[in-house]
């Protein structure tokens, strides 16, 4: 079992973002992050893409190519760049340029990468002591005019002075080439051998073609092609020939199609193609083809084999299959070709090459370059000092510790840029490989979805945008925004998915208001929309009965509707007997026991929430996201209230004199039925908190007692039936 690891190294610590973290403050905390506690590193793995961060000095870190950056790999990049460095505490700068007296001569990498430092500059036609990343950015640049660079390809100006072995150099590079370092092409080891190869075996295949493989000669190839071209057709018509010879009866159809050619319009020298996909001759029982009497749009195609290959003016099958016969040797030798890819030399070249033999010679150049790989290697070493200087504690900021993004001057290197959206922005932005509502729920933010698309750029990819201010009514998915990334860019953002949780206190109290608000709108909207579909399916069924000439509907009912009235009376009186019961109930109660009953109402209905609320809030973690993203999170990443109002900013429109009247009178009868409805609704909680506190007093309306009225017998029956209703109506009295 492996012994814990003793913290002999003084680390200080401080709270960072609620979380207890180590301090990275000084050249020595870097040089022993080796020491430290792999429990105490903020993050254990991170992905190389999708960060704002120099590309090359990531690459630089990923020691083993992964894509992902683990501990070890910061830990052996740390004790690499402390011992190259005199002074480690100047890697905390950041500086974009090295001074050579920094870099560490007594060490050997040291004095190596010190003696590639000035060949850089050699190269370059510079003449100072400090290289930036500037001077390192280039590598072509470095390497131009360079005989050797170690890269194992060799370019005409490795040949020097020897302009022959520089031509042979360039001749091989135009057949098959390799990008030297130095950005020209050149060749390597394996082209050369190639090249050699190439030629022997197109030189061995020439040779190869003697008198007998040439049946015409040095026309033997335009001959061969002659065949070729009539060789489906001859073959075509011998076998219309056949046909009739096998029965007579079929030479209407075979010969030429009368009614084809009639249907031609215009001018027939035009028709080729339609003339031409007729026989090649007239068909005969005999089977001879007569050259001289061919199909004219063949014609011309016949002349020319007949002088190429000595045709008679009258061939058979035999005679034809003899011509063919002939070319047999002459395919054989073509199938058998190599070293095609020379060919364009000529023989004579290729010939003049082989004798030459200059292979060696270009072998020896190769390993010239190759002996300068180690130097070369080095050159390019020095590039990733000089950005490891300048890059190397940012990037730990953002590993080791979170300390940049609890910066306000600062942002992360996850960080990708800013979402605008509903009159608000945040500077939350994480890109994402796609929505994970499952992992980042656990985060306990409100998280937006975006997928971002940019025509101008050809880019598209996903954000996980967090909204820590604000009100989110107006969010939903589909919702369209705009996205700026680092760099400025602006891209199209969709809201593709929301992770909902609390974003304030604020919004946690009028949440419960905005609910009972949303569910009576719906139910008015619903029973509206079943009211008017009702009434339009009475309309619609009383036209069609007019329509039909059927009887009229019924005549208007005025008792019915006086019921209606008098429920609907009901129902006002019965609220006025409630109102009243409030007011008797509040009598006696002085204004700051009114008070405190209101505060006691409002603590009932928003104080769940905005406890809820507040337990979520102060445990607002980004680790879920950047865990979505691909990040190994150590340690937690909180965001509480005050640091969350500085990610998302907020419109702030000033306040206006003049305002729109029609705006106004509409924003006054929105405070109005707002009002009414939170007062009804207080008015209805003090009723039952009042019932609640006071047992003895049954009911408000039991306890109410209006002046006496005098009674007045009804004079007739119907007249004291309303009163009746009204009694069996009236609420009775809970039992105690």
């Amino acid at each position: 079992m492996k012994k814990k690891q003793d913290q002999t190294y003084p680390w200080k610590f401080a709270s960072v973002g609620g979380t207890v973290r180590v301090k990275i403050q000084s050249g020595e905390d870097i040089r022993h992050l080796g020491e430290l506690d792999r429990k105490m590193w903020t993050v254990l793995s991170c992905p190389t893409q999708g960060l704002e961060f120099d590309a090359k000095t990531l690459k630089y870190i990923d020691v083993d190519g992964d894509g992902r950056i683990r501990v070890d790999e910061v830990i052996k990049t740390a004790q690499w760049l402390t011992r190259i460095v005199k002074d480690a505490n100047s890697i905390l700068e950041g500086r974009d340029v090295l001074e050579f007296s920094a870099i560490n001569e007594e060490d050997a990498d040291g004095a190596r990468l010190l003696s590639s430092a000035r060949q850089i500059l050699k190269n370059l036609g510079l003449e100072k002591e400090s290289v930036s990343a500037e001077d390192t950015a280039d590598f072509t640049k470095i390497f131009a005019g360079t005989l050797f660079n170690g890269d194992g390809i060799i370019t005409p100006a490795s040949a020097g002075e020897d302009e022959a072995l520089a031509k042979l150099i360039e001749t091989i590079a135009g057949i098959s080439s390799a990008i030297d370092r130095s950005g020209v092409p050149g060749v390597t080891a394996d082209q050369i051998e190639a090249f050699y190869a190439a030629c022997a075996d197109f030189k061995a295949w020439k040779e190869a073609g003697t008198k007998e493989v040439f049946p015409f000669g040095d026309k033997t190839a335009d001959a061969l092609a002659a065949v070729e071209a009539l060789k489906d057709k001859v073959a075509d018509y011998f076998m219309r020939c056949k046909l009739i010879g096998f029965d007579e009866a079929t030479s209407p159809v075979l010969d030429v199609n009368v009614d084809k050619i009639a249907a031609i319009e215009g001018n027939l020298a035009a028709a080729q193609d339609q003339i031409g996909a007729q026989p090649l001759a007239k068909p005969a029982k005999d089977g001879k083809l007569k050259l001289d009497a061919v199909n004219p749009a063949w014609k011309a195609a016949v002349d020319a084999m007949k002088e190429l290959v000595g045709a008679p003016k009258t061939l058979d099958e035999a005679a034809w299959n003899d011509i063919l016969a002939k070319f047999g040797p002459y395919t054989a030798w073509l199938a058998a070709k190599k070293g095609g890819e020379v060919e364009g030399l000529g023989l004579d070249a290729v010939s003049a090459i082989l004798k030459e033999d200059k292979k060696a010679a270009l072998l020896e150049l190769i390993e010239k370059d190759k002996a300068e790989e180690a130097n070369a290697l080095s050159i390019e070493e020095v590039g990733k000092l000089v950005s490891l200087y300048k890059n190397f504690y940012r990037f730990l900021n953002n590993y080791v510790v979170l300390a940049d993004f609890y910066d306000p001057e600062k942002k992360a290197i996850f960080q990708a840029g800013r979402l605008y959206i509903d009159q608000r922005s945040t500077d939350l932005c994480v890109k994402v490989a796609g929505p994970a509502p499952e992992i980042s729920s656990l985060s306990g933010m409100y998280i937006l979805y975006c997928a971002c698309t940019s025509e101008k750029l050809g880019k598209s990819f996903n954000i996980a945008a967090v909204l820590t201010d604000g009100d989110v009514d107006g969010l939903r998915e589909g919702k369209n925004a705009v996205f700026y990334d680092r760099e400025g860019n602006d891209y199209t953002a969709k809201v593709i998915a929301i992770v909902d949780n609390p974003i304030s206190i604020r919004q946690a109290f009028w949440a419960p208001y905005k609910k009972v608000a949303r569910m009576i709108n719906d139910r008015i909207d619903k029973k509206a929309a079943e009211k008017n579909e009702k009434s339009m399916a009475g309309l619609t069924a009383a036209t069609n009965t007019a329509a039909d000439g059927k009887a009229p509907a019924a005549p208007f009912d005025i008792a019915k509707y006086a019921g209606i009235f008098a429920a609907v009376g009901m129902a006002v009186g019965l609220i006025g007997a409630a109102l009243a019961g409030v007011i008797a109930a509040l009598k006696g109660i002085t204004w700051w026991q009114a008070l405190i009953i209101i505060a006691v109402v409002l603590l009932l209905i928003s104080g769940p929430s905005m406890f809820i609320a507040w337990r979520k809030l102060r445990k607002r973690d980004l680790g879920p996201v950047l865990n979505a993203n691909g990040w190994a999170i150590n340690a937690k990443a909180l965001v509480n209230v005050k640091f969350g109002k500085t990610l998302t900013s907020l419109a702030k429109f000033p306040k206006l004199t003049a305002v729109d009247e029609q705006a106004r009178k509409a924003q006054r009868r929105r405070r109005f039925w707002t009002c009414f409805c939170c007062v009804v609704v207080i008015a209805v909680l003090v009723l039952w908190l009042f019932n609640f506190l006071a047992p003895k007093c049954p009911s408000p309306l039991k306890c109410y007692k209006p002046a006496p009225v005098e009674e007045v017998a009804p004079e007739t029956e119907a007249e004291a039936e309303p009163e009746a209703a009204l009694e069996e109506a009236a609420p009775e009295a809970p039992e105690q």
